[in-house]
């Protein structure tokens, strides 16, 4: 890792999700175009957050190299030519999300949380896939139904909605601000 060289190193360590990108975003701030910023982090979901987070902004994601339980993701910053970063535009709140389970079950909540998340708290009946794991588990999830994606708040969930857009689906539908601001029933797996 010593070959490894960064501009400014950002430290993440002990933050979770959506921590991580917030500090990355801003710090990215403070990097000229063509600078590179090491994030060191212990979230292991951080992984596919940043790596998802790069590619929805323009920046480029050269990798990641974990040493001692900590992750040290390398990104560098664009140019501003190559892309402006999107959101995704169909979103619902979380309490229009009850009322649409209130009157009909056969829409499909799609968790993108880790599975602890998942496992202490989530909406019954919601569907389990980290983000981390969508573009593997992808046809686990049918094109024809109408999928909700939920995350902490609003970020995972919005990247895994542009990516299953991307993928083809059509009825996707991002929640926000999602599990911290949740007051419907929860589950737990514990």
């Amino acid at each position: 890792m010593n070959n490894l060289k960064a501009n400014l190193v950002l430290d993440a360590k002990g933050l979770a999700c959506p921590m991580p990108i917030v500090k990355t975003k801003k710090t990215m701030n403070d990097l000229q175009p063509g600078e590179v910023l090491e994030v060191m982090a212990t979230d292991k979901g951080s992984l596919a957050d940043l790596k998802a987070w790069s590619e929805k902004t323009g920046h480029q994601y050269i990798g990641t190299v974990e040493k001692n339980d900590v992750l040290h993701h390398f990104i560098r910053k664009s140019t501003g030519e190559e892309k402006v970063e999107k959101t995704f535009e169909t979103v619902i709140s979380n309490e229009k999300l009850l009322d649409v389970l209130d009157q009909d079950d056969s829409n499909v909540v799609l968790d993108v949380r880790e599975h602890a998340e998942y496992a202490f708290a989530h909406i019954p009946g919601a569907i389990s896939i980290p983000f981390g794991e969508l573009e593997s588990r992808i046809n686990e999830l049918s094109k024809e139904q109408p999928i909700y994606v939920v995350c902490r708040t609003g970020n995972r969930s919005d990247m895994a909605a542009q990516k299953l857009v991307a993928s083809g689906f059509t009825n996707v539908t991002n929640v926000v601000p999602g599990m911290s601001n949740w007051s419907g029933s929860t589950k737990s797996e514990l």
